[in-house]
């Protein structure tokens, strides 16, 4: 009897995979340590280690507020910067999502998307919840400011 080999994960569901190995770290802000804790920029990077096993880039200190006050987009950019930039309406597992959480004000929170279709699921660190697997209901979808891809490339 012949053997199936599995196929390998594609890329998106590498990233579903690892955002799930983080569910229960506790949030701490500026952290970025799977089952230590981790804010929402941390999970992402750490998930972004998971794949390509090094830091996107340096990450200089950062307050709760995200330069909110002078109103630099600075997650948004550091998205165009390292990652694909997508349509919002094409949403797939294993983007990365920006969301404003605040109608007019810059965006500041993170997540990865995890299920698509009529129950859609994302994983964010959340202050006060730690890392944890949500609905992606429509007042979050509301929220959404930009959608990302991981680029090609990862190990």
């Amino acid at each position: 009897m012949k053997r199936c080999k599995a196929l390998p994960l594609t890329l998106p569901e590498r990233a579903v995979q690892e955002a799930r190995l983080w569910l229960g770290t506790p949030y701490v802000h500026q952290a970025s340590c799977r089952g230590a804790g981790a804010d929402c920029l941390g999970l992402l990077r750490g998930i972004w280690r998971g794949l390509y096993g090094l830091e996107p880039e340096s990450v200089p200190a950062y307050t709760q507020d995200w330069a909110e006050p002078g109103g630099e987009e600075v997650l948004l950019w550091a998205g165009q910067r390292l990652l694909q930039q997508k349509t919002l309406g094409d949403a797939q597992r294993g983007d990365v999502i920006l969301f404003r959480m605040r109608q007019g004000r810059i965006a500041k929170h993170l997540g990865l998307q995890t299920e698509t279709g009529p129950q859609p699921q994302f994983i964010h660190a959340y202050s006060g919840h730690g890392v944890i697997e949500n609905p992606l209901t429509e007042p979050w979808r509301r929220r959404i400011a930009a959608r990302f891809a991981f680029p090609i490339g990862a190990r």
